[in-house]
């Protein structure tokens, strides 16, 4: 109950600026006191890097239409889910006209996917209301400040539905990089039913690793045939980039982008056993802000 009033209240906060909100918002999740001029885990620094990193390409690189442009440009469009339409109001959306089977996401923000299976079983209704819903949100404001997510335009996109022969949902593969260079995989089993986790590290070994709020596989994950394949793949979307997550799919050995994002779980979560949290902060070395500047507003280029 305290903490359920503590978050009401932690929501009416977002008036503060930025950098206030984003100390309060971490502290309140993680228990932890968060230090931005001296920021040592990794979510600590997660929360530095929404605060200070801003160059403008990140609002293109979290946006899940716009980024297809940029995923084309570096490494094809063979590795792009089919887009099948784009709307810029929910309003537009004629599920008539879209398959059997698709997805719709609001490329403005996470947790914005509509699932169709089976189109004769959907609730037009519900879902027209769930769409317009979406439409009126600001990531920004409705999470943690993620800064990338703040100027991004709200639209919604229907994308070609996956799946994998045997399997009732799709593996997830997360790549955890860092100045370009792939460090771990995040392994996310059986989305929207059990939820469990585990990572690998590049050479396919399991690491002791997990996250709090989530579950861990005890199991062992068959090394995906097209792993050599998604390693680049990451490597080239992280170019330049001090750190990203690089979200891939592997269907029948076939390579598939995700999504890119800069702010795993909102800085809310924390690595167990506990010592992962500065092992894996050490991986992310934050650039340093020009000199007479507030925050660092372009990417390094040689």
């Amino acid at each position: 109950m305290v903490k359920k009033i503590l978050f009401g209240l932690l929501k009416k906060f977002k008036f503060l600026p930025q950098k206030t909100f984003i100390k309060i918002y971490y502290e309140y999740y993680s228990g932890k006191k968060l230090d931005l001029d001296n920021p040592v885990e990794f979510y600590e620094k997660i929360s530095w890097y929404k605060v200070f990193f801003r160059p403008k390409i990140l609002n293109q690189l979290v946006d899940k239409y716009a980024v297809k442009s940029y995923v084309e440009d570096k490494i094809g469009k063979q590795y792009l889910n089919e887009t099948l339409a784009v709307y810029e109001r929910s309003s537009e959306v004629d599920f008539d006209k879209l398959p059997d089977q698709f997805v719709i996401k609001g490329v403005h923000g996470y947790h914005f996917n509509l699932i169709v299976k089976d189109k004769k079983k959907l609730n037009k209704i519900k879902s027209r209301y769930l769409l317009k819903k979406w439409m009126s949100k600001n990531q920004y404001f409705r999470g943690g400040k993620e800064w990338a997510y703040k100027d991004v335009k709200p639209r919604l996109i229907a994308e070609k539905y996956l799946e994998e022969m045997g399997k009732e949902v799709l593996n997830d593969y997360k790549f955890f990089c860092f100045n370009g260079v792939p460090k771990f995989v995040q392994i996310d089993l059986d989305r929207g039913t059990t939820n469990s986790r585990c990572y690998y590290d590049m050479e396919w070994k399991k690491l002791d690793l997990y996250t709090k709020n989530t579950p861990f596989y005890e199991g062992e994950i068959d090394r995906p045939e097209n792993f050599g394949e998604m390693k680049k793949v990451a490597q080239k979307l992280a170019a330049k980039l001090p750190f990203t997550r690089v979200d891939l799919y592997s269907i029948q050995g076939k390579t598939l982008f995700g999504e890119m994002t800069f702010y795993p779980s909102d800085a809310r979560n924390s690595f167990l056993p506990e010592k992962y949290n500065k092992i894996i902060g050490d991986y992310f070395v934050l650039p340093a802000i020009p000199k007479g500047q507030k925050y660092i507003t372009s990417l390094v280029t040689d």
